[in-house]
């Protein structure tokens, strides 16, 4: 599987970054109150695989239940490009609706039940793994 660095960045443009991943990926959709209000598109990768390149002084955090997510937003434009997921926090959770769309040839969504995370979280475990 080839590698490839998309870029991707928030609304306004302040924050940008970089993800490794393949051409062909697979993306959860959660249905947890968090992801359901904002339409995050999860793709999680390891920290090796992801670049800050611009912005950091401009994201704000926030934080509940646990406090083990680290939900990053942009303060000009209050846009979550990405975080630091509970479920991975030896990794990062990409909006994949915040990278630039052409590098992908094929985006495949799977639905993950966030809703009963104490049954599912685990389940993500693995994505955060170097390969």
């Amino acid at each position: 599987m080839t590698m490839v660095w998309h870029s991707g960045g928030c609304h306004c443009g302040a924050v940008r970054f970089e993800v490794e991943a393949p051409r062909e990926i697979t993306v959860q959709e959660c249905n947890c109150s968090l992801c359901r209000m904002t339409g995050f598109q999860h793709l999680i990768v390891p920290k090796s695989r992801f670049r800050l390149l611009a912005g950091q002084e401009l994201l704000t955090e926030y934080t509940f239940n646990t406090r083990t997510a680290k939900h990053l937003f942009c303060r000009i434009c209050g846009i979550k490009s990405f975080y630091v997921p509970r479920s991975n926090p030896d990794g990062f959770s990409v909006n994949l609706r915040c990278v630039d769309p052409s590098g992908f040839d094929h985006v495949g969504i799977e639905a993950f039940d966030g809703q009963n995370w104490e049954q599912n979280g685990a389940d993500l475990a693995h994505l955060s793994r170097e390969p």
